[in-house]
């Protein structure tokens, strides 16, 4: 930029010519209504308004005029700066109210159209009442333990006080898994040591040999018994198991921690009761009952009004427990001296039936939504 000359003719300077801006101002004009859209717009701008647009380049040559001439100038080239800025901003507003009148009919959407032509998802119901058992059993200091589905035999059985010849080590109603030995011999049926675990209380055993009491833990997961499928039964099933080991642990804290699990799950005046039963890895061993959460006992002896749901009893049978065994307790390293423990399992396609009035187990495995949907996508 050259500096100010006061003998300097401003005719002279060829960009500041009144004939070049309106030049210039004329064909920033026609860079604009050319545009035809908003981003074609936008590097005409820059063109025509930006730093180096000539306009621009024209307006700081007023600054090597003498004083007497830069007001005209200045006030030759702000004039067409001014009408090049009003005829943006008017192009502007007319591309910005096309493009709004295109995308209403473009993105027009027909509010009249069926709202639920893709339906709703929903999650399956076992899973969400096994969470929500779950969740009980933490909100009481609980932790979850997990363990493996294709388990051992000793995990399985022997931890738990299974004698060898017990029924439930047949292959009637376990399903064994092939193996190999060593030396690449296959090994079948119950000569292989490994099974699909037919409980989850193979994972009981595993949290006493990995953790030290006191151990409270909840066990929920799959199990696999070769029972047929029908209403009440299938081979692929889901259970949820209790175990508590500390000291001075009594059937009292057990009953404690059944009236709490169901008052949680079926309402507050639910009551339990147990029955003398037997499991091998439990002594004593019980069943656990619960006041039928339809009638709530008020149909035993009442001809009219008899429960479907509990057979007019007033108790459903919910599932078995007990105190652990003391063997339970010696084949995991724990000293049946000092510690003692409780535990007890429950089929969650069991309660399920109850809660919902599930007639037929097969429902619950074929996988048709409209099983599912009316569950929702609680979580």
């Amino acid at each position: 930029m050259s500096a100010p000359n006061k003998s300097y003719d401003p005719v002279e300077v060829e960009a500041l010519k009144p004939e070049e801006i309106e030049r210039l101002r004329d064909e920033a004009f026609a860079a604009f209504a050319a545009a035809g859209d908003l981003d074609a717009l936008a590097q005409a701008k820059t063109a025509h308004t930006g730093g180096t647009s000539p306009l621009s380049l024209a307006n700081r040559e007023i600054g090597a005029l003498p004083p007497q001439a830069k007001a005209e100038a200045g006030k030759r080239v702000g004039q067409a700066r001014g009408a090049v800025s009003k005829a943006l901003a008017a192009r502007q507003a007319e591309l910005e109210a096309e493009r709004d009148a295109r995308v209403l009919v473009e993105e027009a959407v027909d509010v009249t159209l069926p709202y639920d032509r893709v339906p709703a998802g929903a999650r399956h119901p076992l899973t969400t009442i096994m969470e929500r058992v779950a969740d009980v059993f933490v909100a009481m200091g609980y932790e979850i333990a997990e363990g493996p589905e294709v388990e051992a035999e000793w995990f399985n059985f022997d931890a738990l006080n299974f004698v060898p010849d017990h029924p439930a080590r047949q292959m009637q109603d376990t399903f064994f898994v092939q193996g190999t030995t060593p030396d690449g011999k296959v090994t079948e049926g119950d000569e292989s040591g490994v099974v699909l675990r037919t409980h989850t209380s193979p994972v009981q055993a595993r949290s006493l040999l990995e953790r030290k009491p006191p151990v409270y833990v909840v066990c929920p997961g799959r199990v696999y018994r070769t029972d047929e499928l029908d209403a009440t039964h299938t081979p692929v099933f889901h259970q949820i198991e209790l175990l508590a080991v500390d000291e001075g642990l009594t059937m009292a804290d057990l009953k404690g921690t059944l009236d709490h699990m169901v008052q949680a799950l079926f309402g507050p005046d639910m009551k339990t009761r147990l029955r003398p039963n037997f499991f091998p890895f439990t002594e004593p061993s019980a069943e656990m009952d619960m006041v039928c959460y339809v009638c709530r006992g008020e149909s035993v002896g009442n001809p009219d009004r008899p429960c479907r749901t509990c057979g007019s009893e007033g108790w459903i049978e919910l599932g078995g427990c007990g105190m652990v065994n003391p063997k339970v307790l010696t084949a995991c390293g724990v000293d049946p001296r000092k510690y003692s423990g409780f535990a007890f399992g429950f089929g969650i396609e069991r309660m399920l039936m109850f809660r919902h009035n599930v007639e037929d187990m097969r429902d619950m495995v074929e996988g048709d939504v409209r099983f599912t949907r009316p569950f929702g996508m609680e979580i």
